[in-house]
């Protein structure tokens, strides 16, 4: 179970432990597509906006998967309505990411492109 801070029914973790567990957790980025295929955080994929059933199970199919979910930074709340989406939907480990890119970014880690050949997804 991913750990944090719980504030209205959200968990939220830190750069420091979503660097510790990437590739662990499903990393979802709530922004627009056109956002996403700009740059995102490495092994990310694409949940733009309040997910459907039917978008959520292609992406996460197991319910009980950790999941994280990002935006572009604290003043964003794409990420929160997305991750309170996936709880709606019956996801039962979801968190924020809520310094999503540009903490990311400011802190000196790096962005992948769709384009990138590290992106597998």
């Amino acid at each position: 179970m991913l750990t944090g801070n719980a504030t209205m029914g959200l968990k939220y973790v830190s750069r420091d432990e979503l660097q510790r567990r990437l590739g662990e957790v499903v990393l979802i980025e709530a922004l627009p597509t056109p956002h996403y295929e700009l740059e995102h955080l490495p092994t990310a994929v694409n949940l733009p906006g309040v997910p459907t059933a039917e978008a959520a199970a292609a992406l996460i199919p197991d319910p009980t998967s950790p999941v994280v979910v990002y935006c572009s930074g604290l003043s964003c709340t794409r990420s929160r309505a997305t991750a309170i989406g996936l709880q709606k939907l019956g996801y039962t480990d979801v968190a924020v990411y809520e310094g999503g890119k540009a903490d990311w970014t400011e802190n000196g880690l790096q962005l992948e492109t769709a384009a990138s050949p590290s992106h597998s997804k």
